[in-house]
This record gives structure tokens, C-alpha cells and sequence, in this order.
């Protein structure tokens, strides 16, 4: 697509932050500028809408920040960033590689750290760069969904969602431990059109939520405390038998064990353990036993604790007790990968890498536990984790040990301040892409609408760039394919499947509009990917009753210190846009009045909030949004500022994650604090 309306080339485009909706959306550009964007109507999920950071694209794009030009350090640490040109930045990256190779006889003293920060099908190019190079190491693993991803893979077999378009049906819908209004908020449409068909609609959170304001039952739940009222839901529907015995009996596994350990809780300490009174309860227990269909949507958030596997899977449970599985409008929803059939290619794994892996979670520790050869030499790219690790200063001290590092960013962010030369890539506007969404099933393009920001170029051009100057200095040493169009890579990432899924012949008719992949329901034939070829229920050790979730609270540190999504920015993305800026987002340590009172601290104060681990100063904000036993403090890079509130977040794995990811998540919500006032 590449139209004409009103003196404006219009171009069509995927946002590919790591985002429930990746929307698709339009570009208008006047004279090679890029003048606005806007939602794109052709995609029937985000249907021509963007949230607040969709439409501050153009601010993002001409930032007078944004990096133009290859900077160097003069030394890391000193906060003085040369210019050099790409050619000067090739030759003193490939030197430095090709020494290592030499030192150690092996590429292994390199180590790759991405994630997230700019999905898309060639965004893969970093790492097929990697491989091409042979053995390197590689941090893998992922610190969103590893632990909801495993619960899911052992009860059902695979993670599956159905269309959340068939929200709409539903005539319960439970939002548990998700904020859609902030984080998914083209979820609204369907979730109020169920409302006005006579749905109920049920949050479940610690915080009173912009989302628990517009529901009809709201439960303000104890922190890490879901797994005690799913299990206390679960009883009172056993013990009032209203269990879909016909669906357990022919599509279940685990059903003796599993109903013998709900006959012996004691359901007054289950609800004593997530703050809530029976009769809250029942009506919940009686709502998803009732009133089919039911869609219960958890969120990323309830598996970001010790236990939160073992939370996930007792909501899966819920559904499976009820029936409440393979049927529109109803099941658990996490997260899906179904519509990301892509052959990948481009992660050139055909060149079997053999790579030596180190956990992303945990990645100080173990690059400090690594040798014969240690790493000397780190690129990290699409990530800012100086910001979004936890144990930050663990990482800061460990990342000191490593000779040189280099950063891919559109922005100078603390991470790539700690680097030795930070490279410049572009946004969705300026280069080719595929995006596909773990959430809905759709499939959209990014095509260039613009050309590359000053000397800016995308991590494939980056990639290619850096095979041709390894080969030059010491030929094939990197396989990867340097002359390749964009183009060329796409078509090899396509296959008749995935083409006959969407509905196409050829991805380039995504240029004319964005195509949903074709998915059964999720389950809806019932037969699971599971051992047993049924849904299998957690066993009597794995409901264990235990006070884990709540290790590491004291006197000392009384408070659970929560860090969710913030409302105007996406992991440490957005928060350095004027745009955003003046939208009134300012950082703010949010407590309950009663916490207000005991510290004298009123709004607009000064305080501290602390733990063993580091602290931080911040205004303060009193709201009854939260319970008095929380301290929220809203995640993200904050410029300008000291505050890392991550140096306040041990680094504690959860519960699992190592089966989907290969490492186990990050319980970045059992982390306790004080706070005083200044």
C-alpha cells in the first residue's frame, strides 16, 4: 500500500512494542515527512483506534533526543559520547571480535542480550547474526510470561487463546490480574458490548484498577494471594457439586487427587490467606458454575510471583471444573503463538550454533560463574535492562567486568549510557517488518513510510552490515546473508500454510490490508497436547498450602512493593516523550492513607521508600486505590531522575517457566519495603 489522499503518502504499519494489541496503523507523509499516524480500519481487532503512546509515534520519530550518528564513550563511565561513522564503528566492533576469536579459539566470549523492546520477524536478525558466527553465548529465557506460559503447557498441553473478539459472548467475563483499560484497551469494545448484553464483569486485583472502576464486581485481593481464592472458588463448588462431572469424567486427568485435596482445605483459612470474606466467594463460585460461557482473562502480573505457575493453574482449574473449555465465549486466556508460524530462517539455526546459554533472568550471576572462555564482549539490543532487570546494581557491577559492550537503541537510556558505543536503529516507519500479536490473530506489515532517521539503520541492515566487515577482515566468518533484500528475507519466512491461514497468496497482500489468522477456538475439539490427551489437574503436592508467596516480609520491611505496567509507557519505552510528559504521568510513590498516617507523610511529600537491596526518593501520592498493605510505585525509565526502582527487586526465580522459555520467570512482586519521609 502506498496511497495518495489529500497531498499525503499513505503507508501501513504495525506497532512492535511488546503490547497485547499490537495495533496496526497508518502513516501520513507530506515531503518525506512523517506528518501523523493513525489507527488503521482494515484491522477488525484495533478497528482504526491507537492508544495515548500509538498517537505520540511522530514525537517518538523526531525526538531531539533520538540518536543519530554512532556515538562512542571516550571511556565507559565518563558520560562523554563521541560521534564516529559507521564505517569507524564496523571496523572497531569486528576488530574486537575477531581478537576474542583469537584469544579464546571459540565465539563464545560473546554474548547476546535481546528481548522484547522491538518485536518483529527480522528483529530476529541480531540473533541470526549470532549464529551465524557459530558457538556465541546467549541469554534466553523471558522475564514477562515464562511461569503462565509452563502452567498452561502442563494443563493443557500448549498456550492457546481463542478470539478475544468472543469476549462479546461471554456472559461472565473475570479479569484476573489484567488492566486492559491501560494495557489492552482495544479489549474494552468487547468487554462493554458483553455488559450491555447482561454479562457480568468481575476484576480481580490488588489495585482498584482503572478497569475495576468500570466492573461490576470488583475484589480487591490480598498481593501473590490468587492462588488461595482460585483454590477456595474451587471448593465451594465441589462441595455444592456444581462441577461439570460429564466434561471431567470424559476430558480430564488428576480429577481423584485433585478433588481430595479441595475436600481437606480449610476454606476460612484460604480466605484469611486472600483477604476475602466466604460470602464473596460463593457469589464468585456461583457465578462460573452458573452462567456459561465464562472468559477468564489472566493477566502477565499473577505469574510474577514465587508461585506463579501454581497460580495460573489453579484459574485453569476453574474452567475445567466448570466445563467452561472449548466453547465460545468461555476458557482461560493468557497468551498465543499459533499465529507466529513463520518458518525463522533468519535466526539462521540451520548453522547449528550450539550455543552456550545463560538465564536472562539471572544473567549477572551467571555471566560471573562463566569461563573457558568468560564473556568479554556484549551487544544487547532491544532491551533496556539496566532499567528493567532486577538486582540492577548485581548487573551494574558485573557488566564492569566486560570489556566492551555495545547498545542498539533509538535513545540514549541508562543501558546504553554503560555501554562503549551505542548504535542507532529505526522505528516501524522507516523499515520493513511482519508483526504478529500474542494476544489477537491478526497479522500485520511494517513498510517504510519514511527514510531512516539521519545515519539510524535497522537491526537487519545492522546485522548484514556487520557479517560483510568480519568476512573482509577474516573470510567466513559469519554465514549470514549480507545481500538479501528485506524483501528477499520475508518471502523466505512465509510458508503455504501460514499463507493459506491468512487467507493470501503472498504477504505483500498484507500491504492492502492486515489478515487474521485462522483459528479454531481454543481446545475447541477437546483434545489437549497433554501426556494424557486430557486437560490434567494439579495434583495434591502441587496445591500444597504454603505461606511461600509471602517469603521475605518482615517487621523491617512491612510493606509488598508492586511495580505493574504504567499507564502512558511500556516497559521503559514512551516516558521520555514530552508528548507523554504532559500528560501528568509524573512518578509518584502511591500508599494507602492509613501508611500516610503512621509515616506523617501527606501528598506531594517527600519520601523515601527502601529495603536491603537499595532506595529511591520520589513524591509521594495518597489513594485509597490501594490496600494499606502496598507501596506502588509504577515501572519504567524515568529521565532526568535517580530512580531505579528495579534495585529494589532481588532477583527470585518463580515457580516455573524453564519448559516454554528454558529459564524460569521473575518474581519481580515479592519484593518488600519501608518508607519514610524526608
Amino acid at each position: 500500500m502506498s496511497t495518495t489522499d489529500n497531498q499525503y503518502k499513505i503507508t501501513r504499519h504495525s506497532c512492535p512494542r511488546n503490547c497485547y494489541d499490537t495495533c496496526s496503523m497508518l502513516a501520513y507523509v507530506q515531503n518525506g515527512i512523517l506528518k501523523k499516524v493513525d489507527g488503521d480500519p482494515k484491522h477488525c481487532y484495533t478497528n482504526g483506534k491507537l492508544c495515548a503512546k500509538g498517537y505520540s509515534y511522530v514525537n517518538r520519530v523526531y525526538h531531539p533526543d533520538r540518536l543519530k550518528t554512532p556515538m562512542m564513550q571516550t571511556y565507559r563511565g565518563s558520560g562523554r559520547f563521541i560521534e564516529i561513522s559507521w564505517d569507524n564503528a564496523l571496523d572497531i566492533i569486528s576488530d574486537k571480535i575477531l581478537a576474542l576469536h583469537q584469544r579464546y579459539n571459540s565465539h563464545k566470549s560473546l554474548a547476546l542480550n535481546k528481548y522484547s523492546g522491538n518485536f518483529g520477524i527480522l528483529h530476529n536478525a541480531a540473533e541470526g547474526m549470532f549464529n551465524s558466527l557459530g558457538a556465541t553465548t546467549q541469554a534466553i529465557g523471558s522475564p514477562c510470561w515464562s511461569a503462565g506460559l509452563d502452567a498452561n503447557i502442563y494443563d493443557f498441553g500448549d498456550y492457546l487463546t481463542s478470539d478475544p473478539e468472543h469476549m462479546s459472548s461471554a456472559k461472565v467475563i473475570i479479569l484476573w490480574g489484567v488492566n486492559p483499560a491501560w494495557t489492552a484497551v482495544h479489549s474494552l469494545p468487547y468487554i462493554f458490548r458483553a455488559k450491555e448484553q447482561g454479562a457480568t464483569i468481575v476484576v480481580i486485583d490488588p489495585i482498584y484498577t482503572t478497569t475495576a472502576k468500570k466492573s461490576d464486581i470488583y475484589v480487591q485481593i490480598n498481593p501473590s494471594a490468587d492462588i488461595y481464592l482460585a483454590m477456595a472458588i474451587a471448593k465451594i463448588i465441589y462441595e455444592n457439586k456444581w462441577y461439570d462431572e460429564d466434561f471431567i469424567n470424559k476430558h480430564c486427568h488428576g480429577w481423584d487427587s485433585y478433588s481430595k485435596s479441595l475436600a481437606e482445605y480449610d476454606l476460612t483459612s484460604l480466605a484469611s490467606l486472600c483477604g476475602q470474606s466466604i460470602e464473596i466467594i460463593e457469589k464468585l463460585a456461583a457465578l462460573i458454575s452458573c452462567d456459561k460461557p465464562v472468559f477468564i482473562w489472566t493477566g502477565f502480573g499473577l505469574q510474577r510471583h514465587l508461585q506463579g505457575g501454581k497460580t495460573i493453574r489453579a484459574i485453569n482449574a476453574l474452567a475445567a471444573l466448570t466445563g467452561n473449555i472449548g466453547i465460545r465465549g468461555g476458557g482461560v486466556q493468557f497468551a498465543q503463538q499459533q499465529s507466529w508460524e513463520f518458518n525463522y530462517n533468519i535466526l539462521m539455526l540451520d548453522q547449528n550454533p550450539q550455543i552456550r546459554t545463560v538465564d536472562i533472568n539471572n544473567f549477572a550471576n551467571e555471566l560471573s560463574a562463566l569461563d573457558n572462555p568468560p564473556v568479554k564482549f556484549l551487544w544487547i539490543s532491544c532491551r533496556n535492562l539496566l532499567t528493567q532487570s532486577p538486582a540492577r546494581k548485581a548487573l551494574m557491577n558485573q557488566l564492569a567486568k566486560i570489556d566492551f559492550i555495545v547498545t542498539v537503541d533509538q535513545f540514549m537510556t541508562p543501558t546504553a549510557q554503560a555501554s562503549d558505543i551505542v548504535l542507532p536503529t529505526t522505528t516501524q516507519f522507516e523499515e520493513w517488518d511482519i508483526a504478529a500479536s500474542y494476544w489477537h490473530h491478526w497479522i500485520s506489515i511494517n513498510q517504510p513510510a519514511i527514510k531512516p532517521y539521519y545515519d539510524s539503520k535497522s537491526e537487519l541492515e545492522i546485522a548484514q552490515l556487520f557479517a560483510k566487515a568480519l568476512n573482509a577482515k577474516q573470510p567466513n566468518t559469519s554465514s549470514f546473508p549480507i545481500s538479501m533484500t528485506p524483501e528477499e528475507f520475508i518471502d523466505k519466512e512465509f510458508n503455504t500454510n501460514l499463507y493459506n491461514k491468512l487467507g493470501i497468496t503472498n504477504w505483500r497482500e498484507l500491504l492492502d490490508a492486515p489478515r487474521k489468522y485462522k483459528m479454531p477456538l481454543a481446545w475447541e475439539d477437546l483434545s489437549f497436547s497433554t501426556p494424557s490427551g486430557k486437560f490434567e489437574f494439579l495434583t495434591a503436592t502441587t496445591l500444597e498450602l504454603s505461606r511461600e508467596s509471602v517469603m521475605g516480609i518482615s517487621d523491617k520491611y512491612p510493606y509488598w512493593f508492586l511495580t505493574p505496567h504504567a499507564q502512558f509507557g511500556l516497559n521503559s519505552q514512551f516516558q521520555n516523550l514530552a508528548w507523554i510528559q504532559d500528560l501528568g504521568a509524573d512518578p509518584c510513590i502511591i500508599i494507602h492513607p492509613t501508611i500516610a498516617q503512621k509515616k506523617s507523610l501527606t501528598n506531594g511529600s517527600l519520601a523515601k521508600v527502601y529495603n536491603q537491596y537499595g532506595d529511591f526518593v520520589a513524591k509521594v501520592k495518597i489513594s485509597t486505590d490501594v490496600s494499606p498493605s502496598i507501596v506502588l510505585f509504577y515501572q519504567g525509565w524515568y529521565p532526568n531522575s535517580n530512580i531505579y526502582i528495579n534495585d529494589l527487586v532481588p532477583s527470585l526465580a518463580t515457580d516455573m517457566g524453564k519448559k516454554a522459555t528454558g529459564s524460569a520467570g521473575v518474581a519481580f512482586y515479592n519484593a518488600f519495603v519501608d518508607i519514610q519521609k524526608l
